[in-house]
C-alpha cells in the first residue's frame, strides 16, 4: 500500500467532526450511531460514572486485531485517527483487508477521564496500572473483551507529552512505538518479536516522511501495565504513542501520521504471515529521550548568575474549554535541552506580569525582557 493511496484516502475520509485535543464521548457517539450495518456496535460495559463503553467490530478474516484508545482520557489523538480509519473502511475502500482480518476497536475506554480531560478514571486510578488488580470497571471491560475476542494482535493506543525526543537529539518524537516486555529480564520472546516486526514495518514505511522523528518507548517491565500483561498472554502487542510535531499542539498533523501508522500495520498483518524473524531493526530505532521544553528562554540574568528558563504548558480544562497554561518548571543551565519555541534574554532580567523577576512555579501569559513584552501563549488550543 503506497503513501499516495493512504494520503488520498485520508484526504477523502478524514472525520471533520473531530478536531483538537478535547474529545469526549458526546463527540464520538453520533459517529458511532451513524456507522453502517457492516459494523457491529456493542456496549461492552460502563464506566465508573455509568457511561457507555463501546466496541466496534468489522471484517470477517481469521487474523483478529484488537485496539483501544483513550485509556488515558486526555490522550485523544489516536481516537481521531481511529475514526478517520473507520471512515475509510465504511466506504468499502479496503475490503480486501477485511477478508483477512477481523478488527475490534474500543474507541474510548475511559469516557469519564475524557470528559474531565484527565489521565485517570473517575476513581483517580490509572487504568494502565490496573491490568492485574482489575479494580476498575473499565479495566474489567477491556480484559473481558480481550478474553472473549482472543486477538492475534493488540494495538494499545496512547499519546505522549511534548518533552520526548528521539534519543538525546534535537528531533522531537512525533511517533513512538514499543513491543512491551513480558518479564523483568525483558526477554526477546517470540511474541515480542512479532510485535517488533510490525513496528519495523511501520518505521520503514514512515521514516522518509518523519526523518529522525520516530522513537522507541522504554521497555521497562511492569506487569500492571496492560501491554505487558497482554504480551505475557502471548498476544503480540504494539504500543502506539502519538507525540508532537512542529507547532502542532492541536495534534492534527500527528493525527495524519498516526492514521498512516495504523493503516500500514493493519495492511502488513493482512498481507503477511508474521513470524517475528524480521525484528532486529527494531533496536535501530532510537529510544526516547526527554530533551524538550515547550519554551526555553535563554540567558536570563538572575541574582546568582545567568540561567535558562524552562517553561511547560499545563493542560487545564476551564469551562469545557482546554487551556494551555505556561508554567515555569526549571531555572538552570539548559544548554543540553531544546525548546519547541525559544526566546533569548541576552543577559537581561526576565520579568513576570507583576514586574518581578520570574520564579519557579510562575504561570504567566507573558514575560517582559528589556521592556518588551513576549507572549507565552503561542498556540491556539481547542
Amino acid at each position: 500500500m503506497n503513501h499516495k493511496l493512504i494520503n488520498d484516502l485520508y484526504n477523502s475520509y478524514k472525520e471533520d467532526a473531530l478536531f483538537g485535543r478535547y474529545i469526549r464521548l458526546e463527540d464520538i457517539n453520533p459517529l458511532i450511531k451513524n456507522l453502517p450495518s457492516q459494523f457491529n456496535i456493542d456496549v461492552i460495559g460502563r464506566s465508573v460514572l455509568n457511561q457507555d463503553i463501546h466496541s466496534i467490530t468489522f471484517g470477517s478474516g481469521s487474523k483478529k486485531i484488537l485496539m483501544w484508545s483513550q485509556m488515558h482520557g486526555n490522550e485523544s489523538t489516536t481516537t481521531k485517527a481511529v475514526f478517520d480509519l473507520l471512515n475509510v473502511f465504511k466506504d468499502h475502500q479496503l475490503d480486501s483487508i477485511l477478508k483477512d482480518c477481523t478488527i475490534k476497536i474500543i474507541p474510548m475506554l475511559n469516557p469519564d477521564g475524557a470528559k474531565a480531560y484527565t489521565r485517570l478514571n473517575a476513581n483517580r486510578v490509572d487504568l494502565n496500572r490496573d491490568a492485574q488488580d482489575l479494580s476498575q470497571p473499565e479495566s474489567k471491560v477491556l480484559r473481558s473483551c480481550f478474553d472473549a475476542f482472543k486477538p492475534n494482535y493488540c494495538f494499545n493506543l496512547h499519546g505522549q507529552r511534548t518533552m520526548y525526543s528521539v534519543g538525546q537529539s534535537s528531533r522531537t518524537a512525533t511517533l513512538s512505538f514499543l513491543s512491551p516486555a513480558e518479564d523483568e529480564q525483558r526477554s526477546i520472546t517470540e511474541t515480542r518479536k512479532k510485535a517488533m516486526e510490525i513496528i519495523v514495518h511501520i518505521n520503514n514505511m514512515l521514516k522518509d516522511r518523519l526523518p529522525n522523528q520516530i522513537g522507541r518507548y522504554d521497555d521497562g517491565f511492569n506487569i500492571n501495565c496492560v501491554g505487558d500483561t497482554f504480551q505475557s498472554l502471548q498476544a503480540p502487542t504494539v504500543l502506539f504513542e502519538a507525540g508532537h510535531y512542529k507547532n502542532d499542539y492541536v495534534r492534527e498533523e500527528v493525527r495524519v501520521f498516526t492514521y498512516n501508522a495504523l493503516l500500514h500495520a493493519i495492511n502488513y498483518i493482512s498481507n503477511n504471515d508474521i513470524t517475528g524473524q524480521v525484528y532486529k531493526d527494531y533496536f535501530n530505532i532510537p529510544e526516547n529521550g526527554k530533551q524538550f521544553y515547550d519554551i526555553i528562554i535563554r540567558n536570563g540574568q538572575f541574582e546568582n548568575g545567568t540561567f535558562d528558563v524552562g517553561i511547560n504548558y499545563q493542560e487545564k480544562l476551564v469551562d469545557n474549554s482546554l487551556k494551555f497554561i505556561p508554567e515555569v518548571v526549571t531555572i538552570d543551565d539548559l544548554s543540553n535541552f531544546y525548546g519547541h519555541n525559544e526566546l533569548n534574554a541576552n543577559g537581561s532580567k526576565i520579568l513576570n506580569p507583576k514586574g518581578e523577576l520570574i520564579n519557579l512555579g510562575d504561570s504567566n501569559d507573558f514575560v517582559t525582557i528589556n521592556n518588551v513584552k513576549s507572549s507565552l501563549n503561542l498556540y491556539k488550543i481547542r
